[in-house]
This record gives structure tokens, sequence and C-alpha cells, in this order.
């Protein structure tokens, strides 16, 4: 189920919500939690219920290793724990390889070493690779000691908690299960209703107005690879990276806010990124839980960066060629982790040369870097990505192509004008449409304050804000369409 729905808006959120707090108030804690379960693996099989039967044998699989991890600790046997842990690690990841990667594992023998095997077409069951992710750092806690007294209900809606299931953020156990349980959120709260659906508002703007729209160009160029102009793929790549952030956080956003309505705080996982004025903080802003999942469960155990300076450099490249791969099964994905990881290291070892350039071009150098690097992410294979790098670097034409002119026109904004009899007027050759509407999403992205850094303040403003955003978000909702995370 989409969160950009009717059905999700208007019957599944107030349904799941209110009959939720009303068990709680009838004394039924258990039978609480097990409707916040039930409804979430519907949200998480209505597309396709033999997802559900995926999750469940997951779910299942994980907390049995995870009780036997426990009981091996409590008895003083660390060896046979360890292996155990190995074990349950393993099979996560072959989980996700058999789903995930698969195919793509075929047909790289195919080209190799010329075989015929014939490709399963396997279906990719949605957040796969946040929850297996999600389960990996159970696993590895369980085998730390850090998951006493959680019941197989607790763990199955820690993992299956449906704001977060398909696209993040990746939560830990410490972080959601307390929550659940906490007697004082087993009520409801008018301050976190109105948070949360404030959050889920901006989140939802973000996502239909904003995301789709800037998409709408994106997928315009990329349809028409053959005519594109050196100054058509430079628009691509700043509108796609500016779309995957309005798109993700989107989703992040309304995530957090549903969270809200059940008076569950979820970490955050995006604090305004382009403003990053180096790799290194860009990581610390984009995808926050990622990054601090690869931190915590590969990089520290790994070594981090207690064995010196050039074990610290494998350790980097080994997690960002981690996080390329867990994106995707393409050699696209591959070629923009190592990218990421080349800019960390040389960021680390010439930390000081960096620092003396002025912070201005630190943005823009770090912003050029970040956008240009996510056109690989973007493009179909690393040919598609080099055809159109070379175009920017051979400077074939600085003219636009016309169907990208009006990329980023509303069509709201165009019956307006119709209205006013004015349509046509801003847009054709002069393209106004699209530098007015680039204009404000930059100064969205690059000027004004993170709605979850700001502290949430309920009163006129805010209602105004939340009602507007609402409205015009639902209105749009006709051309529903999917996050761009949940192909990952």
């Amino acid at each position: 189920m989409l969160f950009n729905s009717y059905i999700f808006i208007f019957l599944f959120l107030p349904l799941c919500v209110t009959v939720y707090f009303l068990l709680y108030a009838f004394r039924l804690e258990r039978t609480a939690r097990i409707w916040l379960l039930g409804m979430s693996l519907w949200f998480y099989g209505y597309f396709n219920p033999s997802y559900i039967i995926i999750i469940c044998g997951s779910i299942l699989m994980n907390y049995v290793v995870s009780r036997f991890l426990l009981r091996m600790r409590g008895i003083g046997r660390a060896g046979d724990a360890k292996a155990v842990m190995i074990v349950g690690v393993s099979a996560n990841i072959a989980l996700l390889f058999y789903f995930k990667y698969f195919d793509f594992f075929l047909s790289n023998l195919n080209t190799i070493f010329r075989t015929d095997f014939v490709m399963r077409n396997i279906m990719l069951p949605l957040g796969i690779s946040f929850f297996t992710f999600q389960q990996i750092s159970y696993v590895v806690d369980s085998y730390r000691g850090e998951t006493k007294g959680y019941s197989l209900l607790d763990y199955a809606v820690f993992v299956s908690f449906f704001p977060q299931l398909v696209a993040g953020p990746i939560v830990l156990h410490n972080e959601l299960i307390p929550q659940l349980r906490k007697t004082e959120n087993h009520k409801p709260d008018a301050g976190n209703l109105a948070r949360g659906l404030y959050l889920f508002s901006n989140g939802l703007f973000k996502k239909v107005i904003v995301a789709d729209t800037l998409g709408n160009l994106v997928a315009a160029g990329f349809g028409g690879l053959e005519i594109l102009t050196t100054i058509d793929v430079l628009l691509i790549i700043v509108c796609y990276a500016l779309q995957l952030y309005f798109d993700f956080s989107g989703y992040s956003d309304m995530a957090t806010g549903i969270a809200s309505m059940f008076n569950i705080r979820l970490p955050l996982n995006f604090s305004s990124p382009y403003k990053a004025r180096s790799i290194l903080e860009f990581w610390d802003r984009w995808h926050m839980t990622l990054t601090r999942f690869l931190r915590q469960y590969i990089y520290f155990p790994l070594g981090g960066s207690r064995r010196g300076r050039i074990r610290t450099y494998v350790n980097i490249m080994i997690v960002f060629l981690v996080s390329g791969f867990w994106h995707g099964a393409n050699w696209t994905f591959v070629a923009w982790g190592l990218l990421h990881g080349v800019a960390e290291v040389l960021t680390r070892r010439f930390r000081n040369g960096w620092d003396r350039i002025p912070a201005l071009l630190q943005w823009f150098l770090t912003f050029g870097f970040v956008s240009s690097a996510f056109l690989i992410f973007r493009a179909d294979s690393l040919s598609q990505a080099y055809i159109m790098f070379r175009k920017v670097a051979t400077l074939e034409s600085l003219t636009i192509t016309p169907a990208l002119l009006e990329g980023l026109t509303l069509p709201e904004v165009s019956h307006i004008e119709q209205l006013l009899h004015i349509d046509g007027l801003l847009g054709g050759k002069y393209g106004i449409h699209l530098w007015v509407s680039l204009a404000v999403v930059f100064y969205a992205a690059f000027g004004m304050q993170n709605c979850q850094e700001k502290k949430f303040q309920c009163d006129g403003k805010t209602l105004f804000q939340t009602v507007g955003m609402l409205t015009w978000s639902v209105v749009s909702l006709s051309g529903i369409s999917t996050f761009l995370y949940f192909n990952f």
C-alpha cells in the first residue's frame, strides 16, 4: 500500500490509529499489538499477499536465532553463539541475495563465461533491503546480549511496523520496542497527533507536488537520450538529485509523522543533506540510519579507524561498496558506491587542504559531485551514463530541448493560466515555468530549515500550512506514483 493513496489516507490510517488506541483504552494491550501487527501485514501485502509469507518466515527465523543466541550466552557457550550468529547473518544475506541479486549473478555468469543460464525473473519483495538490515542488526545485538525480554509479538511488530517497513528509516530494537511498551504511549496525545499530521502533510507535499514534478522532466530526458543537449543533461543531473531527495525525505517525513500519531519517535533520516560542504558531512546528513547501520555493523567490526591509515581507507571502500550494492543489482550502483568511497578517502586524506577552500566553493564542489554521481545511480547502465557525461564534456549544444522547457509545469498552474487567458505566455520558448520552479525548489532545499529540525508549534500558521499542503497533495493524487526507494 502507498502512503500517497486515497485508501491509505482516508481508510487505512484513521482506522488503524483509532482502533489501536481504543483497544488500549479497554486494557486489551496484547490485542492492540496484534492489531498493529495485522494492519502492518495488510499494508505490506496489499499489492501482493505472497509478500506476507516472505516477511513472516524471515521474522520467525530471526527470532528463533536470537533466542538461541541469548540461551547460549546464558550458559557460557560464547564460541557456539558466534557460530550461530554468523549462520543467522548469512541466512539473511542469502535471502536478500536470492530475491535481489540472483538474476544479476546469472546474467554476469552468462556474459563472462558465455553460459546460457535461464533468468528466474524473481519478484523483488518490497522493502526487503530495509527489513533485512534491520533484522541483521537484531541478530548481532542478540549475540551481544542486548535483546533480552522481547517476546515474539514484540519482535514481529518491531520488524513490520508499517510506517518504516518498506523504505526506512532503519530502526534499531532499542529505539522502537521500549516505546511500544511504554504505558504513557498507550493513550492518544493531541500534540503528537498534530505533529504527526503536519509531518505527514509535509512529506506528502514533497512527494506528490515536488518530487513527482521533477520526475516528469527526468523521465522525459531519459526517454529521449539521443537528442539531449549539454544543458539538457545538466538540468537532468540537478533535477534528479533534487527529485531523489524530495522523494525519499518526503517518505521519511511521512513515516515519522505516522509514527508520531502512535506516540512513537523514529530517528531522523535526513538533515538538509544538500547543505553539506564536504562528502563527509553529506553522509552525516543523507540516509542517516543507513549510514549508522554501516558504521556500527560493518565499519567498526572491520576495525574502523583503529588499525592505521591504509586499513581505515580499505574499510571505508568496503563499506561504500556494500552501500552501493545494497541499493540495487546493477553495476551502476557498484560504481556509485566506489565513487563515494574514493571521495570519502580523498577528503579524509587531504582534509587540511579541503578546509582551506572557501565555504561556497566547498558546497558547490560537494553538490556537483553528489548530483553527478546520482546520474550514474539513475542510469540504466554505465554506457548510458557515459553517453550523458560525454554530452556535457563535449558541449554539444547550449540550447534546451523544447520538451524539457515545460517539464516542471504543474497542471494546477496551467489551469490557472487558462482561466486568466495567459496560457503560453509564461512558458513556451522562454521556459519561465522551468526557471521559476527550479528557483523555488532550490530555495526549499538549500535555504529553508528542515521541518524536523524546527521546534513544532501547534498554532494557526502551522494549521494553515498543514491544511494547505494536505489539500493540494490529495487533489493531485490522481497520478499516483511509487516511491523511488521502493526499487532498492
